[in-house]
């Protein structure tokens, strides 16, 4: 029996024996876990990558510049009209009757006085012989009743009657030879026959057109020179005119007569500008340009038209400044041909940009041609 109780206490102590580590917890792994984690290998260790690339250097703009300096520019007006003949005459018939003669052609030269028509002048000559005639008679028969008269056969009132009828007849011969002499059309004008309305045999009403005569070695343009304008001109003054159909010609004008009044519906001055032309090179009709000076601003700061930048509604001038771009926002006043007048934004001795301008922005490093 007691060797029974024996073997049954030393299994129970075995028992007791193998768990005892377990209940210790686990903050001493096993060996062999410790030799598996010792064992087990490393992860790879990161390796350096490639090296970061560096930034490009900023790019280098090559420009022109231009040293601002005060200069003179001119404020010129520049406005169209249309060529006029200075003389232009519309010859009329002053009577009515039948065309019976007519000289110059269309495109001929003609004097001051010289006979270009004949209106009925066949009829007003007979009429006028027989006004002749009767102022014949009536003068003999004055002659005769003063003879009688002197000899006291008739009365003072017989010789005053027969001088009236003298001065009667008289009257009708010089009304006779008035009509008569309208008959013969004159010109007024050194001019050229420009258009010839009648031919002989057609019936022409008085006031009815015979022919147009131009003299054109003087041309006239007229222009309307807008009321913020006018108090520039004034007659004498000079001004260039170009036509547009002669684009090799120019000739200088002078103002003639500026208008007091303005048009109600255009609110503009008519101006007229006359023109030599003695050699015929402008004619009548045609579309011209005059270019007024209305001023001369003697120490404007300008710059050619090419070099202002439009960005965004504002317009912009690059000057450089230290090697870099600097935009200038500016604003401008007169125009002249190809530059204008700055106002504001710009001093004198800034370097402006006038080539390479649409490649730069503000703060572009160039380099000056």
């Amino acid at each position: 029996m007691k060797r029974i109780f024996r073997s049954l206490l030393i299994g129970l102590m075995a028992v007791l024996l193998g768990l005892a580590p377990a209940a210790c917890g686990d903050s001493q792994p096993p060996a062999n876990a410790r030799e598996k984690k010792e064992t087990s290998p490393k992860a790879p260790e990161a390796q350096p990558g490639p090296k970061a690339k560096t930034e490009p250097e900023a790019k280098i703009v090559r420009v022109g510049v231009q040293l601002v300096a005060p200069t003179a520019i001119r404020d010129a007006l520049v406005l169209p009209g249309e060529t006029r003949p200075h003389k232009d005459v519309a010859l009329a018939a002053d009577q009515d009757g039948r065309v019976e003669w007519v000289g110059p052609k269309e495109g001929d030269q003609v004097k001051t006085g010289d006979l270009v028509a004949k209106v009925d002048v066949s009829a007003l000559k007979a009429a006028l012989d027989n006004a002749q005639a009767s102022t014949r008679l009536a003068e003999e028969l004055f002659q005769r009743r003063k003879v009688l008269f002197q000899r006291k056969i008739i009365s003072q009132e017989e010789l005053d009657q027969a001088r009236t009828e003298l001065t009667v007849q008289q009257g009708l011969v010089r009304q006779a030879k008035a009509k008569y002499d309208l008959g013969f059309i004159h010109t007024p004008i050194d001019a050229v026959v420009n258009k010839v309305y009648v031919d002989p045999g057609e019936f022409v009403a008085r006031g009815g057109k015979v022919m147009d005569m131009v003299n054109v070695d003087r041309i006239e343009i007229g222009v309307n020179v807008p009321e913020m304008d006018v108090r520039y001109l004034a007659p004498g003054a000079q001004a260039l005119v170009r036509v547009d159909a002669l684009p090799d010609h120019q000739a200088v004008g002078v103002v003639d007569s500026v208008a007091y009044k303005a048009d109600t519906a255009t609110r503009t001055f008519a101006v007229k500008v006359l023109v030599d032309n003695t050699d015929r090179t402008i004619r009548p009709g045609m579309i011209a340009r005059v270019f007024f000076l209305k001023r001369t601003i003697p120490d404007a700061l300008a710059a050619p038209l090419f070099a202002l930048v439009d960005q965004n509604g504002e317009r912009l001038l690059y000057v450089v400044e230290n090697g870099v771009a600097k935009a200038r926002p500016v604003e401008i006043g007169v125009i002249e041909l190809d530059r204008v007048q700055i106002t504001k934004g710009l001093q004198p001795g800034d370097q402006l940009i006038v080539t390479g301008q649409k490649e730069v922005q503000e703060g572009t490093r160039v380099d000056i041609q």
